[in-house]
């Protein structure tokens, strides 16, 4: 675990939903205050308004994914192309460590399709799998970016 999943399991632990934990914890590396940060992702915690599609986590990996390699020009195919492949190998790498992206498939009989966030109690974290799938989202983007920072700096050179 570095130093990114274990920060990313502290705000979920201080009650962030799991899309907000991980997205805020880049949030300085991306130039992006705290509370925009929050805002941002704030709508994607419960597998998007709690209707347990794509986990809050993963969307929050796109989201970093877009905002450090993103593209601007809609008509450039080539850039698209690479962006969105980008995308499905970050998708893979969580897949590996959990079989879905789906949230309702990685909470299984917790999921309810309530709009109404459930009580973070002693219980809601001893029966959750959310804190170990956040901080394994935050240590994939995170070692994504080191990973290919690095390789993009070694072929500037």
């Amino acid at each position: 675990m570095n130093n990114y999943s274990q920060k990313a399991k502290t705000l979920f632990r201080e009650g962030y939903n799991c899309a907000q934990s991980v997205f805020c914890t880049f949030a300085e590396d991306l130039g992006i205050d705290f509370d925009s940060a929050l805002k941002l992702s704030s709508s994607f915690g419960g597998g998007m308004g709690r209707m347990r599609e794509v986990c809050g986590a993963v969307s929050a990996m796109f989201m970093i994914a877009g905002l450090k390699y993103g593209y601007t020009e809609p008509n450039n195919k080539d850039v698209k192309t690479e962006h969105y492949k980008r995308i499905q190998e970050l998708a893979q790498l969580f897949k590996e460590k959990h079989g879905t992206i789906i949230c309702r498939e990685l909470l299984g009989p917790l999921a309810d399709d309530s709009y109404i966030p459930s009580d973070r109690t002693k219980e809601y974290y001893a029966v959750r799998p959310c804190e170990k799938i956040i901080g394994d989202a935050a240590e994939i983007i995170s070692e994504y970016i080191a990973e290919h920072d690095s390789k993009m700096f070694k072929n500037s050179n």
